[in-house]
């Protein structure tokens, strides 16, 4: 596809315009597998076409999920409180029925007031604000986006952000990638958005072609160029309506943290960067206290507890029971291995393209392999005592093998925290 045949205006050029439906779909589908381990939820796919309906039922299922735990109102939207938020991603439902709190419009300056800016951002964010705070939908889910990304995806989430190509991102930048969110959970795709989606992520793939985390492919001028060019023909209609969505948008907690009080400030990549690695390690410091009970380590029938939470596994029971039988003299978790591991799990991707090649062998894969399958797919070192309980729990038929059946699939479905669907889901930064 021909990206700088685009036109200024985002509209494509007559051979774009011309593609059958069924080959756009084909393009679309094949690019997205290429973005599987980078910009896709891990989901599991049973169709090799893209279902706009499961797409409905997706975002219906996000929706609701945001209605439920959202407790307050202004102006008709409902926000979730950072408390809320917490609560959605570690817990099964609310502690109690929630009750929407309609808020003022001194109530809601009053909170805005009260936000730390960017750089005084700590993996306590949340909890210190807790429920002093806004958080939209369209914040929700970039935020959701946020927990399942792995460090390397960083860099390319910020220059997502980043159209201009100047190393920082401004409100208006952020504000359109959010009108970007808000359209892929509206209903229907219209024809003219399915294309931009297409052009989007050719973008995309030539952002990490051209451009590594400290080395430029080609050169800087060319590299700028193209990315002007290809912004401006992505997002231009989206720009020129960005003053438009602020006017009609109320100031959230996330704005203000971001970019000041009075929306002038810039994002750079540090911050940016020092903000999802909080927000990642915030969440896995809830869920791990809430099993630590003050200690420094959780018992390894609890890391089981926590891995198998979110699955499709229909018995626990017989995992636990492995557990409980196999491990005998209990060792503990630190935070420091229950961290590195879902750091892991954040590269499951990665790591599953080396199992799949013993898999094709119909080989399992011991622990040795295990381990040196995860450091050379992530650059993670996991301790060994943490791969033999990770075995212990899946090895179903316990011969001291892990099988692609017993492990990938299973943490798929852990890494999307309730949400399985049919199919891949574009989580765009």
């Amino acid at each position: 596809i021909n990206i700088a045949a685009a036109s200024p205006g985002g509209g494509l050029t007559r051979p774009m315009g011309e593609l059958s439906s069924l080959f756009l779909k084909t393009v679309v589908n094949v690019i997205e597998q290429l973005f599987l381990h980078t910009f896709f939820l891990s989901v599991k796919i049973t169709e090799s076409r893209l279902d706009l309906e499961d797409l409905d039922l997706y975002a219906t299922s996000r929706e609701q999920r945001f209605r439920i735990f959202a407790s307050l109102e202004f102006e008709g939207q409902l926000y979730m409180t950072p408390y809320d938020f917490i609560q959605s991603v570690t817990s099964d439902a609310p502690k109690c029925a929630k009750k929407w709190r309609s808020l003022s419009k001194q109530e809601l300056n009053q909170i805005l007031i009260e936000t730390p800016p960017v750089w005084k951002g700590s993996s306590k964010l949340f909890r210190n604000l807790r429920e002093k705070g806004l958080i939209s939908y369209t914040e929700y889910l970039f935020l959701l986006c946020i927990l399942t990304k792995p460090h390397a995806g960083f860099k390319i989430a910020f220059n997502m952000f980043d159209t201009d190509g100047n190393e920082m991102v401004d409100k208006k930048e952020f504000l359109v990638l959010q009108e970007i969110f808000r359209k892929k959970n509206e209903k229907r795709e219209r024809k003219g958005d399915e294309e931009k989606r297409i052009m989007l992520l050719c973008f995309l793939k030539l952002l990490q072609v051209l451009k590594t985390d400290g080395k430029d492919l080609v050169p800087r001028s060319y590299w700028d160029t193209l990315r002007r060019s290809t912004s401006q023909a992505l997002f231009s209609d989206l720009a020129e309506r960005a003053d438009d969505i602020s006017s009609l948008l109320s100031d959230t907690t996330l704005l203000v943290h971001f970019f000041g009080k009075k929306g002038k400030a810039e994002l750079n990549f540090d911050d940016f960067y020092r903000f999802m690695d909080n927000l990642q390690t915030e969440v896995l410091e809830i869920e791990f206290l809430s099993y630590s009970n003050g200690m420094n380590t959780i018992s390894e029938e609890d890391f089981a507890h926590i891995l198998l939470r979110y699955t499709n596994v229909e018995n626990t029971s017989s995992y636990l029971e492995n557990v409980h039988c196999r491990i005998p003299e209990e060792k503990g978790i630190t935070f420091d291995e229950f961290r590195s591991f879902f750091q892991f799990l954040n590269n499951l991707e990665d790591f599953a393209i080396a199992m799949q090649m013993y898999n094709f062998a119909n080989r399992s894969i011991g622990q040795d392999e295990f381990k040196r399958a995860v450091y050379v797919a992530t650059g993670l070192k996991l301790s060994a005592h943490l791969v033999n309980t990770v075995f212990k729990i899946f090895d179903v038929d316990r011969d001291d093998q892990l099988s692609y059946k017993e492990f990938i699939g299973i943490m798929k479905d852990r890494l999307n925290r309730g949400f399985r669907v049919r199919i891949l889901i574009l989580c765009l930064f």
